[in-house]
């Protein structure tokens, strides 16, 4: 694969567009660079930023991670706060807008396909790889939130991942099939018969229908939201981390593939090292649960709380990252 470099997008004071705590404001000899590039996914323009260690050298031999952001999330957001404090612990490391979204191309925008966002994973292994100085037989892969529920289907059938890792894992075809907590499971059939007609009202108008936006939604609303992670999601997307490139909209269409899609189907076929990080106080916990309990290929996983922490914590919180961060890179550093 070749790739070229990239122009970032600058976003309020950083200049490489992050929102996250400590982050990078410039490459400085000696330290922790970035290096936005973009590469080619069937002739769709994909973004990404890869983070080189302090010591990195062209020469050298790294192993290398990558990073998967949330749904509806960017590269410079949770994502981005993972794969710098990854180089930091020694390893080249990936950020990458999935496609439709943030500054990779795709049209139409903001879709949420499963075979689209696990081929992203495949696209950033390649495109990682080809890196000068990484090892492309020491690669593994870690998705955050909906990321992470594509991360492991990723880790599913790529072998090149030697070692997978998830946090705050969202399991996204499980809860548009039958609702968080499975509060939609006795509607399942009545809605695929809502987006059936709506997507022959698609084809009749030719304009796609989204999901609502959250960031048009009222702050009394967004702050009343069911369930922590919706109303942490709206707080973390909206008022503290936002970043223009970032959405909560998704074609409804998609709910189709998404009702037959669901990470837990194959977990059996991870044989890779696994570690799965969770809060203690997360309402998301039983996805991670669930597909722990279903990875039975592997004897070598674990399931990792986060003292007091929530599902949204993990994307930022300091001493809650702190406490997954260091389990990560003791994790990665073990296994690649």
């Amino acid at each position: 694969m070749t790739y070229q470099p990239r122009t970032p997008q600058p976003y309020k004071d950083n200049p490489f567009g992050f929102v996250y705590g400590d982050a990078l404001m410039a490459n400085v000899e000696g330290a922790v660079n970035v290096h936005p590039i973009a590469y080619d996914a069937a002739g769709i323009t994909v973004a990404a930023n890869v983070y080189t260690p302090a010591d990195y050298s062209a020469d050298g031999s790294y192993a290398g991670i990558v990073v998967g952001h949330p749904n509806g999330a960017v590269k410079e957001q949770a994502a981005g706060l993972y794969a710098q404090r990854l180089a930091q612990a020694g390893f080249v490391t990936i950020a990458f807008d999935a496609v439709t979204t943030g500054e990779s191309g795709g049209e139409p925008r903001n879709r949420d396909v499963p075979y689209l966002r696990v081929e992203d994973y495949r696209l950033a292994a390649d495109a990682l790889s080809t890196f000068p100085g990484v090892d492309a037989f020491r690669l593994a892969v870690l998705g955050i939130c909906g990321g992470g529920g594509y991360a492991l289907s990723a880790a599913q059938m790529d072998k090149r991942f030697k070692a997978v890792a998830v946090v705050s894992m969202f399991n996204t075809g499980s809860v548009r099939r039958e609702g968080f907590m499975k509060s939609q499971a006795d509607s399942v059939l009545k809605r695929l018969h809502d987006v059936a007609d709506l997507r022959a009202d698609e084809a009749r108008t030719g304009e796609l229908v989204y999901s609502a936006d959250m960031s048009a939604m009222d702050p009394e609303v967004g702050h009343k939201l069911p369930f922590d992670m919706y109303r942490e999601g709206y707080e973390y997307y909206v008022e503290t981390h936002a970043h223009p490139n970032s959405h909560s909209r998704f074609a409804q269409r998609d709910l189709m593939d998404l009702f037959a899609w669901d990470p837990d189907d194959f977990m059996y076929l991870i044989d890779q090292p696994m570690l799965m990080v969770v809060g203690e106080k997360a309402d998301t916990a039983y996805m991670s649960q669930s597909a722990f309990d279903a990875a039975t290929g592997t004897e070598d996983k674990e399931l990792y709380v986060v003292a007091g922490a929530t599902h949204v914590d993990l994307y930022w919180r300091p001493g809650m990252v702190d406490d997954a961060f260091a389990k990560l890179a003791d994790f990665f550093k073990d296994k690649i």
